[in-house]
């Protein structure tokens, strides 16, 4: 079975909010001191992938769209025992909308070739749209199946499918799909990401990378560049949290208890 798993590099959702920037536009963070990392949804995604392989064979591919940057993400890939590595170079606008990306990955998934299944993260730990592998299955013109947390492939040659089980609000739903196929895959027990061993990591930093520019894959790079074509954003804040501490004093216990409640009584009536 050919896998093509698409990873993004972001900046390190767990960074404290007092250590977190926005630019001077207000439409993206600034980085700073900040680490980059893979995306967690799409580590997940990656195990799944692995553990497919490893019960039924075939091969997986790792793609990127990004910056110079991205080549860390995908060497860690390659660390945790992906085939290959693709990276398609951004250029142009650091953040572009979902419906940009997916326009880039889906016309590297061609470039790639014949593949069995094309799998991503089911959101981003950035911006959290959770948009970009339904438009990656609208662009290939492939079905998607989204909030997937086990895979298994049934069959051989022409009777060859896949049992998918994906989460819902009410449970999980049990769907018998053939591929070609696009899912997103959620987190679960099952999927934590396996680390890398210290050999694996030694290798994968002398595998080499497939690196395309946006002309080399068939895509007008002026759009691609510009970005935002799908949305635009206006704005960006860091939520603000207003604390107050109030000492409640007095004689005895009782007195403070008292002025306690008095106290809660006046707040309240004044919201």
């Amino acid at each position: 079975m050919n896998i093509i798993i698409c990873l993004k590099q972001i900046l390190d959702p767990e960074i404290p909010v007092r250590d977190f920037r926005i630019g001077p536009d207000k439409r993206e963070a600034v980085r700073g001191n900040a680490n980059l990392v893979t995306n967690i949804f799409c580590e997940n995604a990656l195990e799944t992938a692995l553990q497919l392989r490893e019960r039924t064979g075939g091969k997986i591919t790792a793609l990127a769209f990004g910056a110079e940057s991205a080549e860390d993400t995908l060497r860690k890939a390659l660390a945790m025992k992906a085939d290959e590595a693709v990276l398609v170079l951004n250029d142009g606008h650091p953040h572009p909308d979902p419906f940009t990306v997916a326009q880039v990955l889906a016309a590297a998934v061609r470039k790639i070739g014949a593949c069995d299944l094309v799998m991503t993260g089911r959101e981003s730990g950035d911006w959290g749209s959770g948009q970009t592998g339904g438009l990656i299955a609208e662009e290939l013109g492939l079905p998607c199946i989204s909030f997937v947390d086990h895979i298994e492939a049934r069959g051989e040659g022409t009777d060859a499918s896949l049992f998918v089980k994906r989460q819902t609000d009410n449970g999980w739903e049990l769907l018998n799909a053939q591929p070609p196929l696009v899912v997103t895959i959620t987190n679960n027990e099952f999927n934590v990401p396996r680390i890398p061993k210290t050999r694996d990591i030694m290798i994968s930093a002398r595998q080499p990378i497939t690196k395309w520019t946006l002309e080399e894959i068939g895509v007008n790079a002026a759009e691609v560049r510009a970005g935002q074509s799908y949305y635009e954003v206006v704005d960006l804040a860091i939520p603000a949290k207003d604390v107050a501490c109030q000492f409640v004093s007095g004689d005895t216990l009782e007195q403070k208890v008292e002025n306690l409640a008095q106290r809660v009584i006046e707040v309240t009536r004044s919201l």
